[in-house]
């Protein structure tokens, strides 16, 4: 949801769109810059989470694209743990509990050596704001990327002092891209397994639901609007038929602005309705 007028606006216009969950970036993700939002912001913010009845497990933040964790560039490294750290802050103070971050890129100096970065960044930022949760977000196989698959995403729970504090959102498109199969049953139990073995699924709490302008496998990350992708609506009945994945609630990434946001919702609801009546 758009954030340009203020965090105010953001519960009236997810159910003016047809949404009763959303996700917001704490600042302009493509600076660096950040501030905390004014008193008067969240008080008007909190007051219409009540009015339309808003259900804040159903509320997440997305980090900023600047912030690389797992940079094995100093000054990167260290203005990300920063920001990182007053995106936190800002979320408490908006009272959302989760914070959505992608694991970063080790930028070639290997996995290790970005996994190690990233559980001392989240273990510095841990300390410091003690409420919200950390949610890794999986990724495609390319440029250094982190996250790709859950033997990875269990390496980095590991090495975290809160583990109780990190959980996961799995991206439809990322997932496609990166190999895993939506589209099909057995793609989605190979899927499920690889989380519960991995992870555990418990830690799974939200999907960004989004069609993909990629092939299986293609490792590119291309959003595309609901339907309009690889893995089309005859895709999404299939993973949504998944009671685990179709029960974690579902934010959308696609193209576009509130209209075509409310076009997109309006495809998951029919979605939902013809996996009822099949069954």
């Amino acid at each position: 949801m758009p954030i340009g007028g203020g965090f105010a606006k953001v519960p009236g216009e997810t159910v003016e769109i047809g949404g009763n969950a959303f996700q917001i970036f704490p600042h302009n993700p493509r600076q660096w810059a950040a501030r905390m939002p004014s008193d008067d912001d969240v008080v008007r913010f909190l007051r219409d989470v009540k009015k339309y009845e808003l259900n804040p497990e159903y509320f997440m933040c997305h980090s900023g694209y600047l912030i690389n964790i797992a940079s094995t560039k100093d000054d990167v490294w260290k203005k990300s743990v920063e920001l990182l750290e007053l995106e936190m802050k800002i979320c408490a103070k908006l009272g959302i509990k989760y914070l959505n971050i992608h694991p970063g890129s080790h930028l070639g100096a290997g996995e290790a050596s970005g996994i190690e970065k990233i559980t001392t960044a989240l273990n510095i930022v841990f300390k410091k704001e003690k409420t919200v949760s950390i949610l890794l977000e999986n990724v495609v196989k390319k440029g250094g990327n982190i996250g790709y698959n859950y033997a990875q995403m269990r390496k980095i729970i590991e090495g975290c002092e809160s583990s109780d504090r990190i959980g996961l959102t799995f991206d439809t498109c990322h997932g496609y891209d990166a190999g895993y199969d939506v589209t099909d049953p057995s793609g989605i139990q190979k899927l499920y397994g690889e989380i519960e073995r991995e992870v555990g699924i418990n830690r799974l709490k939200f999907i960004h639901l989004n069609d993909t302008k990629n092939v299986l496998g293609s490792q590119k990350d291309r959003h595309e609007n609901i339907g309009n992708g690889n893995i089309g609506l005859e895709g999404f009945k299939v993973f949504l038929s998944n009671h685990t994945f179709s029960s974690i609630p579902l934010i959308l990434e696609t193209p576009g602005d509130n209209l075509e946001h409310a076009q997109d919702i309006a495809k998951v609801k029919e979605i939902y309705q013809s996996i009822v009546y099949d069954h």
